[in-house]
């Protein structure tokens, strides 16, 4: 065999033709590696669905990149040597192609990243990593802008990437004259319901995808979850479609509902692009474009775009950039001391809690759950009881089909769980089973009423959040968008005090 210039590393979350490792390509003198391997589905215990997805979808880029002629090492899960790690099977391939030097995309997960990179430097090579392209900034930009703050706050990061890039600004100024239009969004849909909601398109598996399903459903049979409905976007070509689709169906009226739920409703009005974004089927900027070609067309209203544009331009950066910067450390983080277990039954979906029942129930069976139903269902619920943050955290990356570190991370331990002491968000979403009610959650189903913190009917997410206000008392009092919650804990008396801390015992008992 000739001699190999450059060994470019494709991980199974840089599925794009034109990432930046391949720059400078040559099939005449390089070549690419892929790796199917059981650590990274097992290192923490991911659903079948995001198994599935991640196969799949790796297995139809390979066969794109063999279309194009690139010459590929790739290894199957199942192949019968498959050595079970990527730093195992990248070893193996250093040492029998000895290529010149190595090249990779900047991954998404920081202990894949030193893995890799210990690989490479115990062959006598250096890593080359590149930056990602899919993200609007590198991570030195994101450094920079960090440089001096006394406090990070992604309103004001997320108002300088629009005025850099361009987008809804007119003339210097925001379009609308304004950053934000919440006033507009996030209302619930009301007793009546959401109505007919337009269907996302879900895609039919092909003979590929049918045979990873098959495999999944052998090789990790014990792993939660279930395949039955798998429909994810696996391509480039499905990703584009359902891009278009969320645009021209569901974008005009995501801005108002993004925050509802409601019961036997798994997607709304919501883009499940996420997990396609995750996977560089989708580039950011062009789903970008495309809301904010919308507009422009005049259909899909301002406030929704601008919603939607929040998501990717502002938070999505914002997450990455706290992730890479905090990294290793950020992963320890528990400034509220929270130590008791994640509930066994986050697995299963059997709790007589409705909101939770219907949250984790949607997760098993498609990998899904949209943000509210994460952070104030899920998240507030482990959050109020408590859960060490690294049980939640293992959790959340088991089972979303999204769910890649750099991204879930800073959202759980940082958004959901106020872990880092509030370097994510200014303050803990903490809120009663009233919130959930008032959004759309269940309740008119559940045996527990939101309204009562006391008793055998009290809603499980009211008590926990006055006893989460009790055990907090002394940090929340010093956070001032706290002050009216702290305030209204000291108009309880101290027998319903005791009655509140007597119906936590009861619930701790219970599971």
């Amino acid at each position: 065999m000739k001699r190999l210039r450059t060994l470019v590393l494709v991980l199974g979350d840089q599925l794009d033709l034109q990432v930046a490792a391949f720059d400078g390509f040559d099939a005449a003198q390089d070549a690419v590696w892929m790796a199917e391997v059981d650590e990274e589905s097992t290192h923490v215990w991911s659903s079948k669905q995001r198994i599935a997805l991640f196969l799949s979808a790796m297995r139809h880029f390979a066969q794109a990149l063999q279309s194009m002629g690139r010459p590929l090492f790739y290894r199957r899960i199942d192949d019968p040597d498959n050595l079970g790690s990527l730093a195992a099977e990248l070893q193996a391939t250093l040492k029998k192609l000895a290529p010149e030097q190595v090249v990779m995309t900047m991954p998404g997960d920081w202990r894949v990243l030193q893995s890799i990179r210990d690989v490479v430097t115990a062959s006598g090579k250096v890593l080359e990593l590149r930056d990602d392209r899919h993200f609007f900034i590198t991570v030195a930009d994101f450094s920079r802008h960090m440089h001096g703050r006394k406090s990070l706050r992604m309103e004001y990061f997320y108002r300088e990437l629009r005025q850099r890039f361009g987008v809804l600004m007119q003339d210097g100024k925001p379009l609308g004259g304004a950053w934000n239009f919440d006033a507009e969004n996030r209302q619930a849909f009301g007793p009546e319901g959401p109505g007919l909601l337009p269907e996302p398109v879900r895609f039919q598996a092909d003979p590929l995808t049918r045979e990873v399903i098959a495999l999944v459903k052998a090789r990790f049979a014990k792993h939660p979850g279930s395949l039955d409905s798998f429909a994810w976007p696996v391509n480039r070509e499905q990703a584009l479609q359902a891009l278009q689709s969320f645009i021209e169906h569901r974008l005009p009226m995501f801005g108002r509902y993004q925050d509802a739920m409601w019961p036997g409703e798994p997607w709304l009005y919501h883009s499940l692009l996420s997990a396609a974004l995750n996977l560089k089927l989708l580039d950011a900027h062009e789903v970008v474009q495309a809301a904010e070609a919308a507009y422009k067309a005049g259909s899909a209203p301002l406030e929704s775009v601008e919603g939607f544009i929040r998501q990717i331009l502002g938070w999505r950066e914002y997450v990455r950039g706290i992730y890479w910067t905090q990294m290793p450390g950020y992963a320890e983080r528990n400034s509220l001391n929270a130590s008791r277990d994640l509930p066994a039954w986050y697995w299963t979906g059997e709790t007589d809690m409705a909101c939770l029942r219907d949250a984790l129930k949607q997760t098993l069976q498609h990998g899904y759950a949209h943000h509210i139903q994460r952070l104030m269902v899920t998240g507030l619920f482990a959050l109020l009881l408590g859960v060490e943050p690294r049980q939640l955290h293992a959790w959340y990356l088991s089972v979303y089909v999204d769910a890649v570190e750099w991204v879930e991370l800073p959202n759980t331990l940082g958004m959901s769980q106020y872990a880092d002491g509030g370097l994510m968000a200014s303050k803990p979403y903490a809120a009663t089973g009233k919130y959930i009610q008032r959004m759309g959650g269940p309740c008119g189903t559940c045996r527990y009423d939101p309204g009562a913190r006391t008793g055998e009917r009290a809603c499980p997410f009211t008590t926990l959040y006055w006893d989460f206000l009790m055990r907090h008392a002394g940090m929340l009092s010093r956070n001032a968008r706290m002050a009216l919650q702290v305030k209204n804990l000291e108009r309880i008396d101290p027998a319903e005090r005791a009655a509140i801390a007597l119906r936590v015992e009861s619930l701790l008992r219970h599971g």
